[in-house]
């Protein structure tokens, strides 16, 4: 098939999607596909005529390696051309319209929050992942815990605040998390101690994003599920995250070393298999399809507290859900080539 893989864009994620974007392409040429990477904001400086040529590919893309800190987003929009539009590359539809399948290799922004799934599915896009609705649920960090509470499934209690509107801290129990709303890979994620230290965290919190969530800080083993399917759903053995300094955050994710991942989790048959029921539960409630990550905190009392759910989950040398199908005995590829197969299936029952 003729397959374009679509990276890169304006989020904060960038860096990790471009990782993401390379090792799914090659990994896709590897099982015989056509596949072509493609910057969802710089797109082609020149559209090929016929545009079927830029499908005309052959032999392996270099690695992409994250850097140790989030990209520079002004940098980026200024290398860009002018003419081109706010969000999306010269040529990206016209490409995207003459595949087969648009791989979704993006994190965060509107690759991942259910704008660019709209848009393409208006205009007649095939993409691999969740659709729309789905997408917009899982990654409103406030919308989705409410679901996932009405549920039954157990999350931290939080509170949301808004850039200009007064907030009161004074009933924000200490210690407590601040993060964005809409925000991945643990950008912006601030860990407070100190009730002195909150109103500065949340001030800081809003350089990333207008609305932020305050959240109850647990403490506890963290864990993810990647989960696989549509109708028929597959949980993948879960995976125990380990970082090595602080908490889990961008660096620990991304840098070769920095944390240690074991599959699968060391932690009785009992409490698998009840997160990974927690897993699939969260999964239908926010409507997600074709795959994703669930994240947990698992307390010393056997308590799981659901953290997010990716839709577009990392797939870089350190991401966690290749490993989970590592062990389940997929490998990368086959990975890869499960996505498409589950993302087509959606079509055909639409």
């Amino acid at each position: 098939m003729n397959i374009v893989v679509l990276a890169g864009g304006l989020s904060p994620e960038r860096d990790v999607s471009l990782s993401t974007g390379t090792m799914v392409t090659n990994a896709l040429r590897k099982k015989g596909h056509n596949a072509i990477l493609i910057d969802l904001f710089y797109g082609l400086e020149q559209i090929p005529c016929p545009i079927e040529q830029a499908f005309a590919v052959s032999g392996m893309l270099p690695p992409f390696s994250v850097p140790e800190s989030e990209p520079d987003l002004d940098a980026v929009r200024s290398a860009r051309a002018a003419g081109f539009s706010d969000q999306i590359g010269n040529g990206v539809l016209e490409l995207c319209l003459t595949a087969d399948l648009t791989f979704l290799a993006l994190h965060g922004g509107i690759g991942e929050n259910g704008s660019l799934q709209s848009f393409f599915d208006l205009c007649g896009v095939k993409h691999t992942g969740s659709p729309a609705f789905g997408c917009a649920l899982a990654m409103d960090k406030a919308v989705s815990k409410s679901l996932l509470r009405s549920e039954g499934i157990l999350t931290a209690d939080w509170a949301v605040t808004r850039k200009g509107v007064s907030f009161d801290t004074a009933h924000i129990p200490i210690p407590c998390v601040v993060k964005p709303n809409n925000g991945g890979s643990s950008i912006g994620v601030i860990i407070v101690h100190e009730r002195a230290q909150l109103a500065r965290a949340i001030e800081e919190g809003f350089a990333f994003e207008d609305e932020l969530i305050v959240e109850e800080y647990i403490s506890g083993l963290e864990l993810s599920a990647g989960v696989l399917g549509n109708d028929d759903i597959t949980v993948l053995p879960l995976i125990e995250i380990i970082p090595k300094h602080g908490f889990y955050d961008y660096q620990h994710k991304y840098q070769q070393g920095w944390t240690e991942e074991i599959v699968p989790a060391r932690i009785s048959p009992e409490l698998t298999r009840k997160i990974q029921d927690l897993s699939m539960r969260a999964f239908r409630a926010l409507k997600l399809g074709v795959y994703a990550r669930i994240d947990f905190l698992l307390t010393d009392d056997g308590e799981a507290y659901c953290l997010e759910a990716n839709t577009l989950p990392g797939m870089t040398p350190t991401s966690l859900l290749p490993q989970e199908a590592e062990h389940f005995g997929l490998d990368y590829p086959s990975l890869c080539e499960v996505i498409v197969n589950l993302s087509l299936k959606r079509y055909e029952q639409t």
